[in-house]
């Protein structure tokens, strides 16, 4: 596996958070996004997991990629995400298990998360540690974004509350996010259950497409400006 020419960290950033993110751009992780974007907690605890995963496999793949053949590169990926899952799902259940309980079988999951498989192929094993570091803990910062928006939006709607339960599930400290948005509401059955969850990210989905769509041309009418007039920019 050669090594590429390395990208600048504002290029990575922006990617994990907006241009390639895991679910808004890439369309991936979307079984444990349905499934556990219930509520706004839940949402923040697999992206948690998620996060360190990204970023111990990132470690771990570019730490080792040159001692490992692309004749048996993705058996080794697989096995090296699968042991730090473990190690997450161990360290979940001891210190959180409450969220340990609530998240299930969706722990063990993560193994089969496309999006951290195709990090350790695309980036992790072509670069350097640190890049590789950095560009998994910015795409797991853009997945649990993504994960607390659509669980905040379908708890606020179905449930009218906000991070419930945070303090049983992910400790004491995180008492400060439980909040009461709607008082005696009796919810919105569609968002509880799967389908709003899609229905929820389409709209996210389409917000992103069209913030992307007025930034390009905005960068197509720059372009376009001819010398001597004042650019788009300037014009607004």
């Amino acid at each position: 596996m050669s090594e590429s020419e390395t990208p600048g960290y504002g290029r990575i950033i922006a990617d994990g958070l907006w241009t390639r993110n895991v679910v808004l751009a890439q369309l991936l992780a979307l079984c444990p996004l349905m499934a556990v974007t219930g509520s706004a907690t839940n949402g923040l605890g697999m992206g948690m997991a998620t996060t360190f995963v990204l970023v111990a496999s990132g470690f771990s793949v570019s730490l080792w990629r040159g001692l490992i053949t692309p004749e048996i590169r993705i058996p080794v990926f697989v096995l090296i995400i699968a042991s730090q899952v473990t190690l997450v799902e161990m360290a979940m259940n001891a210190w959180l298990h409450e969220l340990y309980k609530g998240l299930g079988l969706f722990i063990p999951l993560i193994v089969t998360n496309c999006a951290i498989l195709g990090r350790a192929e695309a980036f992790a094993s072509r670069q350097k540690v640190l890049p590789s570091m950095v560009d998994g803990l910015f795409m797991g910062i853009g997945f649990t974004t993504v994960l607390v928006i659509i669980g905040a939006i379908r708890e606020i709607f179905g449930s009218g509350t906000l991070f419930a339960n945070a303090s049983l599930l992910l400790g004491k400290h995180f008492s400060f996010l439980e909040t009461v948005v709607f008082e005696d509401y009796k919810g919105f059955l569609l968002f509880v259950l799967p389908p709003g969850g899609f229905f929820v990210l389409g709209f996210l989905v389409a917000f992103k497409n069209i913030i992307d769509g007025a930034l390009e041309n905005r960068a197509r009418a720059q372009e376009a400006a001819p010398a001597g007039h004042p650019s788009a920019k300037e014009a607004h």
